[in-house]
């Protein structure tokens, strides 16, 4: 176990160890992430096969496929991250967030803002961030003008939809990724080392 996993809760099955159905979602994880290693989040299911293809699937359905740009739904995966305090999740999303098109400058600020008004993102944007915000924070609370207010600022039922999926997603991932000691920081995340490429895309 290295310095990142030193106070992670649960046994991590590294990939040379890995065989059978682990080492068949291990390839999935890494085709689905285009990324050449296992990401530790993942890792923490991975004793257990069955759940840890839950968390793929929902993986899966947020950010292979969508209403949404990339950039938008990793800029809501890592906002979620901020509003529940998991630095690993943050840095994971902000780098993703860049990979896809999202300047350095608002990854920049997710990490220090207190607010969507804090982000240099505009109008519509700090519209749908409230009402996320919302969702993590107090979901009983969001009443049909919440809801009739993001239509109004041109986000469509499906896009917030998606928007809420995600942001219910992040606030299951955070809590798994911060409970079991996995999100200390944002150097606890191997994926926020990596080095942003030179120029990202929109998918």
């Amino acid at each position: 176990m290295d310095d990142a996993t030193a106070n992670v809760r649960v046994p991590l099955i590294a990939e040379e160890e890995a065989d059978g159905r682990l080492a068949e979602l291990y390839d999935e994880i890494k085709k689905a992430t285009d990324l050449p290693f296992v990401p530790d989040m993942f890792r923490l299911a991975s004793t257990r096969p069955d759940l840890l293809e839950v968390i793929l699937a929902g993986y899966k359905g947020i950010f292979l496929d969508g209403v949404l740009p990339r950039q938008t739904r990793e800029l809501i995966s890592a906002w979620t991250s901020k509003v529940n305090q998991c630095p690993y999740c943050v840095g994971t999303h902000s780098f993703f967030l860049q990979v896809f098109g999202g300047p350095e400058e608002l990854a920049q600020a997710i990490a220090t803002a207190d607010s969507p008004d804090d982000l240099p993102v505009d109008d519509r944007t700090k519209v749908l961030l409230h009402l996320l915000t919302r969702l993590s924070r107090e979901p009983y609370k969001i009443t049909d003008a919440d809801w009739q207010q993001a239509l109004g600022a041109g986000w469509s039922s499906d896009e917030l939809l998606e928007a809420f999926f995600a942001t219910a997603l992040f606030n299951f991932i955070t809590r798994m990724v911060d409970g079991l000691g996995l999100g200390t920081s944002v150097t606890a995340s191997r994926i926020s080392q990596q080095e942003v490429p030179p120029s990202g895309g929109d998918t």
